[in-house]
């Protein structure tokens, strides 16, 4: 087995030596990048971090409180019993040599302390939308926007929320031009999957975009 140093919040993380593939095949990991898993209050975080994650995910929740009420808007989610008090935490390897750290972070306001030491050493961002409470997301589309992140509108589709294109979608938050916005389920680790992938697609493509002006 190889050797794997890592600083979780800070997204530094260094790999050696072999692992062992899906199949119980060695294979050498060369890369992890970090990727935050954002959004409103119980917009299916925490659910998205667990369907994808190849290792059982860390998970943060603590049950809703009275004392809680007055401050979490649960208008749209009465059925939510808990909440993300810290982060929640996954892995998955997207292809042989490419993993990605999953940070899932808390989506109400009193916990946004959090998201400035999460952040850092970040690729991109997913932030997830319900279309039912598309406002609870602005916040986190401002705070990729300010610091210059790259990210994509993941949309979650629930059973009961209206339908809405990736194109009224990207009116509706006033997106930068190019912003990706998809469709998902956040319940299936193959819906999940392709979220990232697009992700990193775009993050990829805005980090050369950016190297090659630099040098330009």
């Amino acid at each position: 087995m190889g050797s794997e140093r890592s600083d979780a919040m800070s997204g530094d993380t260094t790999v050696t030596g072999e692992t062992a593939g899906p199949e119980g095949t060695a294979e050498s990991t060369a890369m992890a990048l970090k990727i935050l898993v954002a959004g409103g209050f119980g917009v299916g975080k925490t659910t998205l971090v667990g369907a994808v994650s190849e290792i059982r995910p860390l998970r943060t929740e603590e049950l809703l409180s009275e004392a809680g009420q007055s401050v979490d808007d649960t208008e749209g989610v009465d059925r939510k019993v808990t909440t993300t008090v810290a982060m929640d935490f996954g892995r998955i390897t997207i292809r042989a040599g490419l993993s990605l750290y999953l940070f899932g972070t808390p989506g109400q306001d009193r916990f946004w302390f959090l998201w400035d030491e999460l952040s850092q050493g970040a690729l991109g961002a997913v932030v997830l939308a319900d279309t039912r409470r598309l406002e609870d997301c602005f916040p986190a589309v401002d705070y990729f926007e300010h610091r210059q992140i790259p990210f994509v509108v993941a949309v979650n589709c629930f059973s009961d929320a209206r339908t809405y294109g990736a194109h009224d979608v990207s009116r509706a938050l006033d997106l930068d031009r190019g912003t990706p916005v998809v469709l998902c389920d956040a319940r299936d680790r193959d819906s999940g999957k392709e979220v990232l992938i697009r992700l990193v697609e775009y993050a990829g493509r805005r980090h050369t975009a950016r190297l090659l002006d630099s040098i330009g």
